[in-house]
């Protein structure tokens, strides 16, 4: 299904859903949403953009092998869940840092870290199996 008008709209439209992906990962600490929501979003913009350009143009716009970047994700996730050892809290215990930016306060946790690590993964691993099957049933 490359069809020119797929093939013209299909970085806009991958555009938008990563956009939208990172909208998620971001408020999932808060309201529902996260990690494995964001990067199922991602990896499907993911799929969307390799449907239309092939299998090459995303590795290509990806950089790494979509294995590392779960890989890398799931050390974020550990360290983020050995963090708070390192306070004397449990393991996954979940840490809060208040900082001013602009007038404003942001706060940044350990959940949003571990939220990103999951984000990784799940990009990681969804993006590899869609990326093989469409290397193997493209003709």
């Amino acid at each position: 299904m490359r069809t020119v008008i797929f093939r013209v709209t299909a970085p806009y439209i991958t555009a938008l859903m990563l956009l939208f992906s990172l909208f998620v990962l971001l408020r999932g600490h808060n309201e529902p949403g996260g990690g494995f929501i964001g990067g199922l979003i991602a990896s499907s913009a993911i799929a969307v953009y390799g449907m239309a350009c092939g299998v090459d143009a995303v590795r290509r716009a990806l950089h790494f092998h979509p294995i590392a970047y779960a890989g890398f994700g799931l050390l974020v996730a550990v360290f983020a869940g050995l963090m708070p050892l390192f306070g004397g809290a449990p393991f996954m215990t979940g840490l809060w840092a208040f900082v001013s930016v602009a007038g404003a306060e942001l706060a940044l946790s350990t959940t949003l870290i571990f939220d990103l690590g999951v984000f990784l993964v799940i990009v990681g691993a969804i993006s590899s199996i869609a990326l093989s099957l469409e290397e193997r049933y493209s003709g």
